[in-house]
């Protein structure tokens, strides 16, 4: 779920860990936090981060030093959040959900920005068979993950959200979004990141930017690889570490890394952990041996549904998934903190040494 940033302990250290995520990214590219001046063998570039869409953004250009077209990145990230946020009282989505945005009986007219990921989204729901479902509001509304003191919603009213949750009760046409009862509530979280990548990219490139990295939280995007040709470093993150580390670093270009993981957002009670990654079937935190799951991707988007798809999956169904989908690849992480790859992963993919 997209929430409106707010700034208490717990967001404090999500935003923390995902700083040294940034960090770490940075240093495997050969960036820094500003203009690499202080190497005079390296290609200048600018870069800007930003609190935005609940987490940290940053974006880096490294053929172009145009301020104005970094900006522009971050103008069109505002947009966008402004159309998909769950918490804004003033965007799409909440009057949508709110049933305040104009329409006839259950039949809602909606934006080209709003059906784009909502097309996604649904494509997902149905490939999944329903185990990633953008229906999800009902129940993920009744979790707060960023309070400073969370607890598990009482299980009466997540009972209670459970028959407002099913994707098959939304149809798209063009435009139009219909549902077939009142009560159904549309989360984004699991998709609109990837989405908005590949629109900040698609914004860089009609620009003329061929090289530049994007990171929203992250969620990184490449556009091409370095100016010198070679590909961009990026590390799959260790789930629970305490400090920055790696179980691999890849080589890649042109691509999208995009994670889910239980480590991202959660909280325990009673010995317990819960995570943000939610059950359509149960209102619940998904419960299975996995911790993270990373999809190399040539589209964010894809790698967005993907991710929270085979995590809700599973191992065995979440990678025969996978190897279904050309060119496309993941890398499960188990509690037992064993990597396993899709095939073809290991040759696609390269490691960096």
């Amino acid at each position: 779920m997209i929430n409106y940033f707010k700034i208490d302990r717990p967001i404090r250290y999500m935003i923390k860990f995902v700083i040294l995520f940034i960090l770490l990214i940075q240093v495997l590219t050969g960036c820094s936090s500003s203009n690499s001046s202080k190497d005079k063998n390296a290609a200048p570039y600018i870069t800007k981060t930003a609190l935005q869409l609940n987490t940290v953004v940053t974006i880096n250009l490294y053929d172009k030093q145009d301020q104005k077209i970094l900006d522009g990145c971050f103008d069109l990230i505002a947009k966008y959040e402004n159309i998909y946020s769950t918490t804004i009282n003033t965007t799409e989505l909440y009057k949508l959900n709110h049933g305040t945005l104009p329409h006839n009986g259950l039949t809602y007219h909606i934006s080209n920005e709003l059906a784009g990921v909502l097309q996604y989204g649904l494509y997902y729901c149905k490939l999944s068979g329903g185990s990633f479902d953008i229906s999800i509001g009902p129940a993920s509304s009744l979790w707060d993950f960023i309070d400073p003191n969370p607890k598990v919603p009482p299980k009466q009213e997540i009972e209670a959200a459970l028959p407002y949750i099913d994707y098959k009760n939304i149809t798209l046409d063009g435009n139009d979004l219909t549902f077939t009862k009142e009560g159904i509530q549309i989360d984004l979280g699991a998709i609109a990141k990837g989405y908005i990548a590949d629109r900040i990219k698609d914004y860089l490139l009609a620009n003329g930017v061929k090289s530049a990295m994007i990171n929203l939280g992250g969620n990184v995007l490449c556009v091409g690889g370095k100016p010198d040709g070679s590909p961009f470093r990026v590390g799959i993150q260790k789930p629970f570490a305490d400090r920055n580390e790696t179980v691999a670093i890849i080589e890649i270009t042109d691509l999208s890394v995009v994670s889910s993981g239980i480590y991202e957002r959660f909280f325990k009670q009673d010995g317990v952990l819960y995570h943000h990654i939610l059950d359509p079937k149960t209102g619940f935190p998904v419960n299975n041996n996995l911790v993270a799951v990373t999809i190399i991707s040539k589209v964010s988007a894809d790698g967005d549904g993907l991710s929270t798809s085979c995590f809700a999956l599973g191992l065995d169904k979440g990678m025969a998934l996978i190897e279904t989908i050309p060119d496309t690849y993941a890398a499960f992480i188990t509690k037992d903190y064993q990597i396993h790859y899709t095939k073809g992963f290991q040759d696609a993919i390269k490691f960096a040494q």
